[in-house]
């Protein structure tokens, strides 16, 4: 595979601004646990159109997701991680397969709204000591392995799932790589079977993955000298954003 024709047509300025934004994005994950997905394709569909970006991103995921877990590895909870998996693996490869039922506009808007919702819910259901418990994790699970199988910039859904479990500040962050490494490998196995994992998604998604490597590190210093509930606000800001991006979406 020759990884120096994935750049072909691809100024070096251009490439400079992939990398930028890689960067740029791998911090604002690092700090709100979503980003990466929603941010670089602001940049690469102008660059090389739509169909590569999914599996350019599950790839470059694999490094981001890596440095995040090594940042905040002791925060991570692998028992809420393990009942996500256990739901979301199935329905990651049906969607990373053929994700048809929830691209229309009806569904973006549906999705959109619940997250928008999940905030002021989540605030109540806290208010009344109230959480989703294990089988509403896994349930919600089974979903969010749909969506994020055949979509990016799907993680908003993961991290409002984690929140209503009841995590907060750095443990979301560290609990939502690690299963999102896993989630990812499932996805470029799908992906390199249907052969879709060309020269150009290759080099693209090790440029962006190398390049946002320190900011993880970096989003940590943010992190641990933040108070949780500044952290926690400035998820629900990220969540619902990322419900008023979707639904924003649906009418483009």
């Amino acid at each position: 595979m020759n990884l120096a024709a994935g750049f072909a047509h691809i100024s070096l300025l251009q490439l400079c601004a992939v990398a930028a934004v890689a960067l740029f994005a791998s911090v604002v994950g690092g700090v709100a646990g979503y980003g990466t997905g929603a941010l670089m394709p602001l940049v690469l569909v102008p660059l090389i159109g739509a169909e590569p970006v999914v599996p350019i991103i599950a790839i470059s995921a694999l490094f981001t997701n890596s440095s995040r877990v090594a940042a905040f590895l002791r925060y991570a909870d692998f028992r809420r991680a393990a009942i996500v998996l256990a739901a979301a693996v199935p329905t990651c490869v049906l969607g990373a397969y053929g994700y048809t039922l929830l691209t229309g506009r009806g569904a973006a808007i549906v999705i959109g709204t619940m997250l928008i919702l999940s905030v002021p819910l989540r605030r109540y259901a806290k208010h009344r000591e109230f959480t989703v418990g294990d089988g509403g994790l896994a349930l919600g699970s089974l979903g969010y392995g749909v969506v994020v199988g055949g979509t990016a910039g799907s993680g908003v859904i993961l991290l409002s799932l984690l929140m209503a479990a009841g995590l907060e500040g750095a443990a979301v962050i560290a609990t939502d790589a690690a299963i999102s490494i896993v989630i990812g490998i499932v996805k470029i196995s799908v992906f390199g079977l249907a052969g879709v994992i060309t020269a150009q998604v290759v080099a693209f998604a090790l440029l962006i993955g190398f390049v946002a490597l320190p900011g993880a590190f970096l989003a940590k210093a943010f992190v641990e000298r933040m108070p949780v509930h500044v952290h926690t606000a400035v998820l629900d800001v990220v969540v619902i954003c990322g419900g008023l991006f979707l639904i924003a979406g649906a009418f483009r």
